[in-house]
């Protein structure tokens, strides 16, 4: 297998009209439109943010994303076809659904940081699929590539043609479980020969593209075995499943957070979540497009500056950097660590009053009356309360619809 596909390679890489070739290796172009793509993925996700972006593919940014990457030779010949507007058939349903649409923008975001780890990506695409957003499948993978070519490879007709051909397979091309599974083996194969291809998944796609077009022609032979294949598939299927678990630990802590930013924003504050919250959402209800773009800017020293950011939900005064409340959710981490951030905020502005308040499940309620009633906490100036999940998510409309200010908490916050 190993002589034979190094053969196959050496054919590829030798023939002068290869996409490796004529698109990966020797076309400037290919370079430069990864700075553009990237650029127009970003005016994607903030006309998402803006409620800029319209309710059709034609004349939206992310018309000029496709456009940009279907320049880029045959091998994204049909890329922006999946993108167009059907709206007999609704699909994809991101122009008319406002829900679907902050969705997908959230994806793009989540995953447009350039230096966004392997395996988040790989849970945002799982998280995606989850949604089931009618007609948004894999060929979105073909904008993640040029967000990240070493991790996400392209994907089209072509590219999944010469992957079954070459590798004896049947995958699905409107699948997202279809496509993780395709791209462990891509990845896996990569890695033995990337020697002789590159790190860019790009060199080894334009490989499947010449023999899914029928320009290179293979041998009827296996080039992997059905013990890797089974092995591929569990690796996705154990993803799958860390990823739910993760989501149900996570799904509490996000709620919380969610009705915190909506309370807040309704009660006239400037809200904020922790810098490492924004990307999250609820219902469909993006967190960065509740909060602050950026933590105000604040007379501290850095390291306690870096701390408070961490907080996760602070409201401030309207157009100020004055903190009003702050509130720290504990589903499951240490009651005692959100405890002092709050004293951190608390003891940075002295001079102020703020409202500090703890965030916890119901049956947390003694380890939190435990930690507060420690001396050092008790006997320190600042007052830390305390808000039980069930009271929040009970009563978060009626916080939003009859209070005037952040004294409305007072209705179903504990003191120790």
């Amino acid at each position: 297998m190993t002589e034979n596909f190094e053969n196959l390679i050496e054919i590829y890489k030798t023939d002068p009209e290869s996409v490796y070739n004529t698109w990966f290796t020797e076309n400037n172009e290919r370079l430069k439109a990864f700075r553009t793509i990237r650029r127009g993925v970003q005016q994607v996700i903030n006309d998402i943010k803006d409620k800029k972006f319209p309710n059709d593919f034609k004349g939206s940014s992310l018309e000029f994303v496709l456009s940009c990457i279907s320049e880029q030779k045959q091998v994204f010949v049909g890329v922006a076809h999946p993108f167009y507007w059907k709206p007999k058939l609704r699909i994809p349903d991101i122009y008319e659904n406002e829900k679907n649409k902050n969705a997908f923008g959230q994806f793009l975001e989540n995953c447009f940081n350039y230096n966004t780890k392997e395996e988040t990506i790989l849970k945002e695409i799982i998280k995606l699929d989850q949604l089931k957003i009618k007609g948004l499948g894999p060929a979105v993978a073909s904008i993640l590539y040029f967000l990240h070519p070493t991790i996400i490879p392209p994907f089209n007709t072509a590219i999944i043609n010469g992957y079954n051909i070459l590798f004896n397979d049947k995958k699905k091309l409107g699948s997202w479980i279809e496509f993780l599974n395709l791209r462990e083996t891509i990845i896996e194969t990569n890695e033995r020969y990337k020697s002789l291809l590159s790190n860019d998944l790009g060199a080894f796609t334009g490989l499947l593209f010449e023999i899914g077009a029928k320009k290179m022609i293979i041998e009827d032979e296996k080039y992997i075995t059905e013990e890797d294949k089974i092995k591929f598939q569990k690796q996705v299927e154990k993803r799958r499943k860390e990823v739910e678990s993760e989501q149900q630990e996570n799904d509490l802590h996000t709620e919380m957070q969610y009705h915190l930013l909506k309370v807040g924003k309704e009660l006239g504050y400037d809200v904020i979540s922790a810098s490492n919250d924004r990307s999250k959402s609820y219902k469909g209800n993006s967190f960065s497009f509740l909060s602050l773009s950026n933590f105000p800017e604040m007379n501290i020293n850095k390291e306690t500056y870096n701390t408070i950011g961490l907080i996760d939900i602070v409201w401030f005064e309207k157009g100020t950097n004055k903190p009003i409340c702050a509130f720290e959710v504990e589903k499951s981490t240490s009651i005692y660590s959100g405890i002092l951030r709050l004293t951190d905020l608390a003891c940075s502005f002295m001079d102020s009053e703020q409202h500090l308040y703890i965030v916890l499940p119901n049956n947390r309620e003694k380890e939190v009356v435990m930690q507060l009633s420690r001396p050092s906490i008790k006997n320190n100036r600042t007052s830390i309360k305390y808000i039980l999940f069930s009271e929040l998510r009970e009563h978060c409309e009626a916080l939003c619809k009859f209070g005037e200010d952040h004294h409305v908490l007072k209705k179903i916050a504990k003191t120790v």
